[in-house]
């Protein structure tokens, strides 16, 4: 790696998602006099917009792609750098960007953020979902389409499940029920209905990221079917690099070749075993898995024994710390997930150098109410932290651990429904001692409360239910709620009232 360093900047950043972009902002506002440096391989970033603060630890925003000329208008000290980043010199402080350029830094951010995890590396009929690009590729190859493979359990593949029409869709799940990442078993029956029934028609621009459930027999599908009518879309946003907004397939038509409007089966408990070409099939020796009838591009085998032919496969199974290309001769501390490890400041185990987002694992003591999560609003509290420390350290300043970090939180929308998630809201490490509470009003709410030793440590909120501040402050301030035992969730009592 060459040392001729182009220009040495007292902060850098690589990666404009929502981590950097708000570690930018962060840094810029605290210490408008040093110059910051932005490193990222595509035209734009990710901004947050209208934000709001919705109680002490909830918070609300969207995501929008914008030109990267909008933060530099608005922060004189910041040079944007459109290229990625082909090496990391930690121990003399020195970026090489693809395009051969060096540049120093005194502190540095990494906000790489993660990369799919795709079932298979370059089968032209498999397509991971990240960033506009593979979007706008998925939006392409979906209108003329008549069945697909989804494959995976988490935010992208519930959303992809429930905005696409016109194609058949065979959801391969690896758990008991849908969604489980974000819910339980009940929250699944309960979202399980909006998949047969018509989706409403928008009335206003939605914004925020949804998810999903469900429970029948382990091994057996089930099968959605609802008759809609087309609705039109504008144009997609065409830029690569990084992650989608939480509402990435607003825009974009997710429209297939067939007439139905929707048809969703549902495989349970199975993961991928196998995929290949239709060549492949009829030269295969099982014979059971020979197509009856028409042929299709590619087969997907199940461990299910199930075998599915389609049009191409979504893989949607997560996603993993996008760590390269910073390791190389450095000696980065890095977690069993493959993220950097951060301390309480947001400090990897290398001098002067800090990450934030989906790319780093939080290896603090955390609270017991917190857990890390690769989501948005972890991405932008993270970020924004990460600036503060580096500000702080710079400084000499001492800098507490933000509160953030004391209740985990996140507010999204799946099926058209406003989704809550408090605390341990899975229970999450609580072992077998612990208590649910569960109120249900079919097509309406789905609450679930999780208690341990009489106190709320988690909760599910499903629809309007205006119960996220009361519940967020009975975590917080860990009450005793034994006196209250079933009448906590009893619709006639006004819980607000209570505990105001």
């Amino acid at each position: 790696m060459s040392d001729k360093k182009e220009k040495t900047f007292k902060f850098v950043i690589v990666g404009g998602g929502i981590a950097g972009v708000t570690c930018v902002e962060q840094l810029s506002s605290q210490i408008p006099s040093s110059e910051v440096a932005l490193i990222t391989a595509g035209p734009h970033i990710k901004a947050v917009t209208n934000y709001k603060q919705v109680s002490r630890t909830l918070e609300e925003f969207d995501v929008e792609e914008k030109p990267s000329s909008v933060l530099e208008e608005k922060y004189p000290n910041l040079t944007f750098i459109q290229s990625g980043v082909k090496a990391l010199n930690t121990q003399s402080h020195f970026v090489e960007t693809t395009d051969g350029r060096v540049f120093g830094y005194e502190k540095l951010c990494i906000c790489s953020g993660g990369r799919p995890k795709l079932l298979t590396q370059d089968n032209p009929y498999v397509l991971g979902i990240r960033d506009t690009d593979s979007a706008q590729e998925f939006q392409k190859r979906l209108c003329k389409a008549k069945r697909i493979v989804v494959v995976g359990n988490g935010g992208i593949a519930l959303e992809l499940v429930y905005e696409v029409e016109g194609c058949e869709v065979i959801w391969a799940v690896k758990d008991k029920a849908i969604g489980n990442t974000f819910f339980d078993a009940g929250a699944a029956q309960f979202l399980i209905p909006s998949l047969e029934a018509d989706k409403p028609e928008k009335t206003a621009p939605c914004k925020r990221p949804r998810y999903t459930t469900e429970e029948p027999a382990p091994g057996a599908s089930q099968t959605f079917t609802a008759d809609r009518n087309q609705r039109g879309h504008g144009s997609a946003p065409t830029e690569p690099g990084s992650a989608l907004g939480p509402d990435w397939h607003e825009g974009i038509v997710l429209r297939g070749a067939e007439q139905v409007s929707r048809r969703v089966s549902v495989e349970y408990q199975c993961e991928v075993e196998k995929i290949f070409t239709s060549e492949e099939l009829l030269s295969s020796p099982q014979q059971t898995l020979r197509p009856k009838t028409g042929s299709w591009p590619v087969y997907v085998q199940l461990t299910n024994g199930k075998t599915f032919g389609c049009d191409f496969v979504v893989s949607a199974t997560g996603v993993v710390p996008n760590t390269e290309p910073f390791l190389h001769g450095n000696n980065f501390a890095l977690a069993d997930d493959g993220g950097l490890q951060v301390n309480d400041q947001m400090m990897t185990s290398v001098p002067d150098v800090y990450a934030a987002g989906d790319v780093c694992t939080a290896c603090w003591d955390h609270s017991p109410l917190w857990q890390q999560m690769r989501l948005w609003t972890q991405a932008r509290q993270m970020g924004w932290y990460a600036g503060r420390c580096m500000a702080a350290h710079v400084l000499s300043e001492q800098i507490e651990l933000d509160f953030c970090f004391e209740l985990f939180s996140h507010i999204t929308r799946f099926f058209n429904y406003k989704v809550v998630l408090l605390g341990k809201f899975n229970g999450q490490g609580l072992g077998p001692d612990h208590e649910l509470l569960v109120r249900c009003t079919k097509g309406q709410e789905y609450v679930k409360v999780v208690l341990s030793d009489g106190r709320m440590v988690g909760a599910v909120l499903i629809g309007e239910t205006d119960l996220e501040e009361t519940f967020e402050n009975l975590i917080l301030n860990r009450m005793d709620l034994t006196p209250y035992g079933e009448d906590l969730l009893n619709p006639d009592i006004d819980i607000e009232d209570y505990f105001d």
